[in-house]
C-alpha cells in the first residue's frame, strides 16, 4: 500500500531528529514522533513503523500528515487537549471548604462527601457533582479530610 503522506526529510531535518533522539531529554511522545518520521523517511509503510515502535497505525498516519502539512516542528509538537470543564471555580471551591468547616446538618455528626455534594446541588451552585469530585477538591485545597478541624468525613 502506498502512503498518502510521504515523508522526505532534508539532511538538516534528519540531523535534527537524530540529535533529538540522542539527547534523550524530551517527552516520550516527541521521542516516538521523531522515530516515526525517521522510519517513514526510510520508506517504511505505516503498519511496519507501527509494529516496530509498538504504537497504533493511526499515530503513524497522523504524524506523517502533520509533517506534510506543517513540517518537523509541527509534527513533533503536542496539540492542546481540551479537557473537561471544571465543576467548581475558585468561589465554588471556597464555598465547599467553608461548608465543610461549618456545623454538620441537623441529625448528622459530621459532613460526608455525599452530604457536601448534595448541599452544593441544593444551593444550586452546580447542577450535579459527585462525592469523588468533592473529595478531590477538598484534597486539592489541602483541607484535612476527616479531621476535627473541618468536620468532613469520607464516610
Amino acid at each position: 500500500m502506498t502512503e498518502k503522506y510521504i515523508v522526505n526529510l532534508t539532511k538538516e531535518e534528519h540531523q535534527q531528529l537524530l540529535s533529538l533522539i540522542e539527547k534523550g531529554k524530551t517527552s516520550s511522545r516527541t521521542f516516538k514522533r521523531a522515530h516515526i518520521l525517521l522510519l517513514a523517511d526510510e520508506g517504511h509503510p505505516d503498519e511496519v513503523v507501527a509494529q516496530m515502535l509498538h504504537i497504533g497505525e493511526s499515530t503513524v498516519h497522523r504524524t506523517r500528515q502533520k509533517f506534510v502539512e506543517g513540517g518537523v516542528e509541527f509534527a513533533l509538537r503536542e496539540s492542546p487537549r481540551p479537557g473537561v470543564k471544571r465543576k467548581l471555580d475558585g468561589k465554588g471551591e471556597a464555598l465547599l471548604v467553608a461548608t465543610a468547616c461549618s456545623a454538620a446538618p441537623e441529625g448528622q455528626q459530621r459532613w460526608t462527601m455525599q452530604l457536601l455534594a448534595q448541599r452544593l446541588v441544593e444551593i444550586q451552585l452546580v447542577e450535579s457533582i459527585s462525592d469523588e469530585t468533592v473529595q478531590r477538591t477538598l484534597k486539592k485545597t489541602k483541607s484535612s479530610l476527616g479531621s476535627k478541624s473541618n468536620g468532613a468525613s469520607r464516610k
